[in-house]
Formats: structure tokens, sequence, C-alpha cells
């Protein structure tokens, strides 16, 4: 008599043509993911990041966060996916984009708070950020900023036409021995019926950060409730930390419900987190440490740490034994164009 697994055996083979594995059902992949193009991240993670949940990539300038979202996005529009860039800060360089493999035929790019498509104009300079709200750059030492200065000789560009300006007569104040009167300060006319807040919008509505971030969050609660997108990178790497903080909690639920629903990664790229207990996946990038040969620059070593995950793709069971630093900790280095393949 033959055995049960002969049985099963004969079964698949005859109904093979019709229902493939008729008696095995198909492995299902509980966490489904994406590789990120980078391997020592790839490795430390388990294969990439989720497509089903939020992951947050922090750090300050120049740590690796926008060029690991350009890798992870770059892989999967070469499999013929869709995504979209929500660009908070207009920081996006579609050039570096499409060098770092991207398909930008496959790629949605929503630029908040910018109204012309081509190259701005002096009216168009109301729409862009002051430079208050946005990051502080870091502190660069050395010699003229480190290297990244101006030279000297343009330094002292305009400093004639500056002090002519400046010895002009109507700059001097006349010489009196009496004390000059106290002023006082000229209060703002209150209008009624019009509320202060309206009176600040009406100024410049494009130029205020929070302005912009409604309209990333609007337009990523739109492509999320829509689906169709396999990856989502919400980009406020650019906007000051004490702005994005105002996000509220149950905003960053319902984008988790939703990126569930549709099966889409959510990308946050900030300086600090802001998800919370929302997101699955934190990622904290360190700064780049600048690698050179002899007086060239060759690249940076970048350093990340998992610092918070949800799921594991090895085991559902929780060890007890809390793992080793080194063991959420990835290293890797990314080369210039003119330094050549290392």
């Amino acid at each position: 008599m033959p055995s049960a697994s002969a049985i099963r055996l004969q079964i698949e083979n005859a109904l093979a043509e019709r229902i493939p594995s008729a008696l095995t059902p198909v492995q299902r992949i509980l966490r489904p993911i994406a590789p990120t193009g980078v391997a020592a991240l790839d490795e430390l993670l388990g294969g990439g990041l989720p497509l089903d949940a939020i992951t947050e990539l922090t750090g300050p300038e120049s740590s690796g966060r926008t060029s690991v979202a350009l890798s992870y996005i770059a892989g999967l529009t070469r499999a013929g996916r869709v995504c979209a860039w929500i660009d908070a800060g207009d920081a996006l360089h579609a050039e570096s984009a499409a060098a770092a493999g991207i398909d930008l035929a496959r790629l949605l790019w929503v630029r908040c708070g910018v109204q012309t498509a081509t190259k701005p104009t002096p009216a168009d300079a109301s729409f862009s950020l002051p430079r208050k709200y946005m990051a502080a750059p870091p502190v660069k030492r050395g010699l003229h900023g480190g290297g990244f200065g101006n030279h000297p000789r343009n330094e002292t560009q305009g400093i004639s036409k500056a002090v002519g300006d400046l010895l002009q007569p109507q700059n001097f104040a006349p010489h009196s021995d009496k004390p000059t009167p106290f002023r006082r300060p000229v209060e703002k006319s209150f209008e009624p019926g019009v509320n202060s807040s309206t009176q600040s919008q009406s100024k410049g509505k494009a130029g205020k950060p929070w302005t912009r971030m409604e309209q990333a969050l609007k337009a990523t609660d739109l492509l999320l409730q829509g689906g169709g997108f396999s990856a989502i990178v919400l980009d406020m790497a650019g906007i000051a930390p004490e702005h994005v903080s105002r996000v509220e909690l149950s905003i960053w639920f319902r984008y988790r419900a939703a990126a569930e629903r549709t099966q889409a990664s959510l990308l946050l790229l900030t300086q600090h987190a802001c998800a919370k207990s929302a997101g699955e996946l934190l990622l904290r990038f360190e700064p780049g440490i600048p690698c050179s040969e002899e007086t060239i620059f060759t690249g940076l070593e970048h350093r990340v740490q998992v610092a918070r995950r949800r799921f594991s793709q090895e085991s559902n069971v929780i060890p007890l034994k809390k793992p080793s630093q080194s063991e959420r900790i990835a290293h890797w280095r990314s080369a210039c164009a003119w330094a050549g393949t290392r």
C-alpha cells in the first residue's frame, strides 16, 4: 500500500497543470520586505525595509538618510513599481535621483509650496521658507569654513562700496549736548473683527513651515488612501524639529493603518523621531565621517543604528538576553563619482 506522501505526490502531479501545489499551500510572508540596496544595512535588517509599515530615518545632515532612501526607491522602480516622493522642503535634486538609478517615469514628485514648475523668479521668492524655519546647518571648522567657504579674494568684493555708503553725511547724527528724548515704540493698531493669525497668514502663507507641512501631510494621506504606490517618502529632513513635532500622533496611526491595508512602505526623513509607537522601524543615522586619500575627498563612511523595531524577521520569540550593541549597528562607505570604483 503506497504511503500518504506518495499518494499526495501523485495527486499534485496529476493536477499540476490546472492547480499548481494543490495540497501544498504557498508559504505566506507575514512581514513583506524590500532590499535597500545597501548590503550592510540589508544584512542588519534581515533583508530590507518593511513594505506595509512606517520606517523612520533620522539623523543630521550628511548622515546618509537621503542616500538610503534614494537607493531603496531605485530598487523598487527598477522592479517596475511606482513610488512617490513628497518633498516638504523642496530639497530633492532630480539629477541626483536619476544618478542613483531611479526611473523618474515611475516616481511621483510632490513639491510642497512651489507654484511654478519653471525656474523661480524674484516674484516667487515669497514661496521659499525663511532661514529661521529651516534646520541649522552643521558648524564647519577650519580655514574658511573647513575648505567650504569663499575664497579670500571674493570676500573683499563690495567692501569699498559698503564703506562709502557708511560714510555718507546722512548716516551721522548732528552733535548736540541735549540728551535724546525717550520715545515709546509705536504699537500696532487693532482692527475689530480681524484675527491677528489671519493677518499674518495673508502676508505670506506659502512661506510658513506649517503650511508646507499641511500640504505634505494631506498629499501623503491622499496617496496612502488611494493606493497603488509601493513606497512613499515623506521628506521633512530640512525642517526644524520643533515644527515637525507638532504633528499629532493620531495622524501617524492613521498612516500606519493605511500602509498595512495598501501594502505600502512609508519612509519618514526627519532629524528626530516623531512617529513614536506608530512606526515599526527606527533607524538612527550618525554624522558621516569624511574619507580622503592624501588631499582628495573620496567619500563618506556612514554608521546607522537600529533604535527601535517592533517585529523581527528571524523569529516571533523575544529573547530574554538583550542583543549586543554591535549587532544593531551597520557600517558602509559611499564613494564620490571622481573616486572611481573601490
